[in-house]
């Protein structure tokens, strides 16, 4: 019997709120990454590019031949459209791979004053069926962002139908609202989450008082506060469905985070290039392996589950008190070289390490090894107990040997 192979594999598309984070999550195996400029994105937090760290992103990209997007998916309001088509131009002739835009305004402006420049829509803009599909289609754009809300048969269905290619959200931080479509912040902190400016209102903590006839607070109903959530999203992982998201056509698996950190975007991109790969090479014969997971809950930030596709979340789905389930490693620093004659290794700390402390090597291609940090030197080769400054460089011996950018990690 023939071996399937798939011909086709998805992209593996990974956040980058900033350069560094750009390179960590295409060395660690991400066939593309989205990032955001100065304007016209929903992340004004997120370190965002300018178009000289742009190029620098682009070239850097060419040279593992991945591919960069730029996320421009704000809703405009009267005036906001202004320098948007000088703006996607210097993207185009930047060497960006496509724009991810909601707003149809932009989306015209794109089509018409930067030709050229391939135009991805985004999530934002709720595409749920194929008819939606093929309008955007028909309109020009080559790629379609699904609405979280999509379930497995949706996608199916869709992709049954039409051409254009499709992106699903894989992992991360799902919004509490439709499509992300919300004006809590708006309400709660003068900031439209809509125009790049949204505070996670929704994942602040809400308590219930008494409000007597003078507008003054009194009472807290029901006694003592409980310190507890009301409407904040568990997070989304797809690690286990991998062989549905490949067969139903999904084109792009996209990682949400572009504000988290380079711990988080190696060791998701990391995972989920290696589960993409193992099943793409040999369909017919592909184990799930427990190691994807458990690492994954090493970077996890709130419980996962699998969002929308597979029925709508209930109240299992949302986090209502502590954490069931803490993450039990901490990020502690990233190696910048390595001497195989004297097996030391110099690493740039990142959080507090020292003599005594057991820690995890990682790298691209979902290497790892553990040791007991033995010995420590300082940048003047003294020995030291401990690394307590944040970025300072020290130098260890390894047991292992290890790689430029590999990542270290402890147990809490």
């Amino acid at each position: 019997m023939k071996m399937r192979i798939i011909e086709k594999k998805p992209e593996v598309l990974a956040p980058a709120g900033t350069l560094e984070k750009l390179k960590t999550a295409i060395y660690y195996g991400a066939d593309a990454v989205y990032i955001g400029g100065d304007a016209y994105g929903l992340r004004s937090r997120a370190g965002n590019f300018t178009f000289d760290e742009m190029r620098e992103g682009v070239e850097f990209a060419k040279k593992y031949k991945a591919k960069v997007y730029v996320a421009a998916n704000m809703v405009t309001h009267e005036g906001d459209e202004k320098g948007a088509g000088e703006f996607f131009r210097t993207l185009r002739d930047i060497g960006i791979s496509a724009v991810i835009v909601s707003d149809p305004a932009l989306i015209e402006i794109c089509a018409t004053e930067a030709p050229g420049l391939p135009i991805h829509l985004s999530t934002q803009a709720s595409a749920t069926n194929y008819q939606t599909l093929e309008f955007w289609r028909e309109e020009g754009l080559e790629r379609v962002v699904l609405a979280r809300e999509v379930g497995m048969e949706e996608v199916k269905e869709i992709r049954s139908k039409t051409k254009v290619e499709i992106e699903a959200f894989i992992h991360g931080a799902m919004c509490i609202s439709y499509s992300g479509r919300c004006v809590l912040s708006n309400h709660m902190s003068q900031r439209d989450a809509n125009r790049g400016g949204c505070s996670q209102s929704c994942r602040w903590k809400y308590d219930l008082f008494d409000m007597p006839i003078s507008g003054e607070r009194e009472s807290l109903v029901g006694g003592q506060p409980l310190e507890e959530f009301s409407m904040s999203a568990v997070d989304m992982s797809m690690i286990h469905h991998i062989p549905e998201l490949v067969e139903n056509g999904v084109d792009s698996l996209k990682i949400e985070g572009r504000m988290k950190s380079i711990h988080y975007v190696s060791t998701v991109s990391n995972v989920y290039r290696q589960a993409i790969d193992t099943y793409c090479a040999d369909p017919d014969n592909y184990v799930f392996k427990q190691e994807w997971e458990d690492e994954l809950w090493k970077v996890a930030q709130r419980e996962l589950s699998t969002g929308f596709y597979y029925g709508v979340p209930t109240e299992d789905e949302q986090l209502f008190g502590k954490r069931r389930k803490i993450p039990a490693y901490g990020f502690i620093g990233q190696v910048l070289a390595y001497d195989p004659e004297t097996k030391i290794a110099t690493i740039q700390q990142r959080n507090n390490f020292g003599v005594g402390d057991d820690v995890e090597f990682y790298g691209p291609g979902f290497t790892h090894s553990h040791q007991k940090i033995e010995v420590l030197w300082n940048e003047d080769d003294e020995a030291i107990d401990r690394a307590p400054n944040a970025m300072m460089i020290v130098k260890t011996k390894v047991t292992t040997p290890v790689k430029r950018y590999d990542m270290i990690r402890k147990q809490r």
